[in-house]
């Protein structure tokens, strides 16, 4: 299954040079190991898509559910990445 997500530009940077190979999401999407990742560069102060795509693979999922005692709400995950 591929999810294609709006990403800031300040994140989408880190990710793509490789600095940054997680992201913490709401999980409404039912993200599991070896689904895909389709990243889409997203300007948040003029609200236009830059043009530039990344894609990535679902390497772990760590659920709100498991760990909330420590700061990780219910509904949302930590997904680790890692290139195609």
């Amino acid at each position: 299954m591929i999810h294609e997500l709006k990403t800031w530009i300040d994140y989408f940077e880190l990710i793509r040079n490789g600095k940054k190979s997680f992201e913490l999401r709401k999980n409404d999407r039912g993200f599991l190991v070896g689904h895909e990742l389709l990243l889409r560069e997203y300007d948040k102060d003029k609200k236009v898509y830059t043009g530039r795509k990344l894609r990535r693979r679902v390497t772990f999922v760590l659920q709100g559910e498991e760990v909330e005692d420590l700061g990780l709400k219910k509904g949302f995950c930590i997904i680790g990445l890692e290139k195609l």
